[in-house]
């Protein structure tokens, strides 16, 4: 097992940011009359889950504070569903583009779960 010297080690730190630069990428194509609504809002929630989670990294020495900071990048992952759920729904992207983003996004969100559910493994005093 690799030491975690900072969030960028961070396993679910990494498949977030990936997630959000692919959402980036294909959202590209969205029509324009959705720039400031559909596009923008997705792009947002999605790359708020790595940098939620770069803030919850940074509060790891205060237990309480790790936990509850990590609820945000849980709930920024809930709302990206959402708004690729909007995007199915009007045929932005294809069936096999939202079951893959889906996918990306349910292992995110299982990682984070297990992190707030095993929240000491991350938080131990780094004098351990």
């Amino acid at each position: 097992m690799s030491v975690i010297r900072n969030f960028h080690d961070l396993i679910v730190y990494q498949k977030a940011f990936e997630a959000a630069c692919r959402i980036f990428e294909i959202s590209r194509s969205f029509p324009v009359e959705e720039r400031y609504a559909l596009t923008d809002q997705i792009r947002r929630s999605s790359r708020s889950v790595a940098a939620n989670i770069a803030e919850a990294w940074a509060k790891k020495l205060y237990p309480k504070s790790f936990v509850n900071k990590l609820s945000d990048p849980l709930g920024e992952e809930m709302e990206t569903e959402v708004w690729l759920h909007f995007c199915l729904k009007h045929k932005y992207i294809t069936k096999n583009v939202y079951d893959l983003l889906i996918s990306d996004y349910t292992e995110v969100r299982k990682m984070l779960t297990a992190m707030i559910n095993n929240y000491t493994k991350f938080t131990k005093n780094e004098k351990d």
